[in-house]
């Protein structure tokens, strides 16, 4: 009887297991589940854009800081010296310029009164052709003498002369002009070529203050108070606590009925009791082993199947109820409805 008993409670419980097992499976049969999946964040590197010696550092390890707080000094003494040198450079073209303006204003003057004196040559030559020809009619008759005459015709030649020297000058201030013009045409270049300068200038003494691109927290500090830096040469990184994802890698016999849009499950190995509903944000176009360095090469060789890993993304809401505990890095057990047609329904 008690074997009886013993057996039936037996059968009981292993029914009961495999009905609770069976609603399991049922309830979790389009559960699509991965351990390999880490959280995500844009890394910000800070690099100087400019060479020189550190001359103050602000930050440190595991320090939070907001977008444009200063984080290194580099020494700026040369870099001023240099501004200076080109403010100097810019006033002295802009000099030559203002010397070339004004000679070509006094040319220009030049030319005017020039034009006067073709003007008065020309009432005098008007003026001495007229004599000429009314002393040329008298000698004729007779009642002028050929010295006056002579003197009548040095006038009209005299006027002549001065006629041709005042075209001439007028013709060589007007040259002298578009000389002038052309270098001041070079001149404005020059102005133009110390104003760049001075900019160039101007920036690198800006970048030798170092500023956080984003907020964050300052992790991987590598530099020292007086080392030299070079250009791109990495000083720490600015990790963000905002904006992160979760990049679950699963099989891609996992994603057949995988969505945009899908409810997921996110397990964060450092906070198990704190799980979190989020979406499917997208997949990757590709499998994983196609971005790679050395991408697969299956033409050659003893060909080995190996199931591929497709990235798909999970972006973590900056409101979430781990907001500012998550860290890159971390390992994530994700789990995706795929009974859900997510964006497609």
């Amino acid at each position: 009887m008690k074997k009886k008993i013993l057996r039936g409670a037996i059968l009981a419980v292993v029914a009961a297991g495999a009905v609770a097992g069976g609603m399991h499976w049922y309830d979790h049969r389009f559960e699509q589940s991965t351990d390999n999946a880490y959280v995500h964040g844009d890394l910000t590197a800070i690099a100087p854009k400019i060479s020189g010696y550190v001359s103050e550092v602000l930050v440190s390890n595991n320090v939070v800081v907001k977008a444009g707080e200063v984080l290194v000094r580099l020494d700026d003494r040369d870099y001023r010296a240099r501004l200076e040198q080109a403010n100097a450079a810019v006033q002295a073209a802009e000099a030559a310029l203002q010397v070339i303006d004004r000679q070509v204003e006094a040319q220009r003057a030049s030319i005017t009164e020039a034009r006067a004196g073709i003007d008065t040559w020309k009432a005098e030559r008007a003026r001495a052709g007229r004599e000429l020809g009314r002393t040329s009619s008298l000698v004729h008759n007779d009642f002028a003498s050929r010295q006056s005459l002579d003197t009548a015709r040095a006038d009209s030649d005299k006027a002549d002369a001065g006629m041709k020297q005042a075209e001439a000058r007028v013709q060589s201030a007007e040259s002298q002009v578009a000389v002038l013009q052309a270098n001041r045409t070079a001149s404005e270049a020059s102005l133009a070529q110390a104003r760049a300068a001075r900019d160039l200038a101007q920036l690198d003494l800006e970048h030798t203050v170092i500023t956080a691109p984003r907020d964050g927290v300052i992790g991987n500090s590598a530099v020292r108070l007086g080392e030299y830096v070079a250009p791109g040469s990495q000083m720490m990184v600015v990790v963000p606590l905002q904006g992160l994802w979760v990049e679950a890698n699963y099989k891609e016999t996992q994603i057949t009925r995988m969505h945009v849009g899908q409810p997921v499950r996110l397990v964060v190995d450092a906070f198990p009791d704190q799980p979190l509903a989020v979406s499917v944000s997208s997949l990757s176009p590709a499998s994983g082993a196609q971005f790679s360095l050395l991408p697969p090469e299956n033409a050659t060789g003893n060909f080995t199947k190996i199931v591929q890993r497709v990235p798909v993304r999970i972006n973590i809401p900056d409101d979430s109820p781990l907001a500012g505990r998550l860290r890159p890095g971390l390992s994530v057990v994700v789990d995706v409805d795929t009974a859900s047609q997510g964006d497609k329904e």
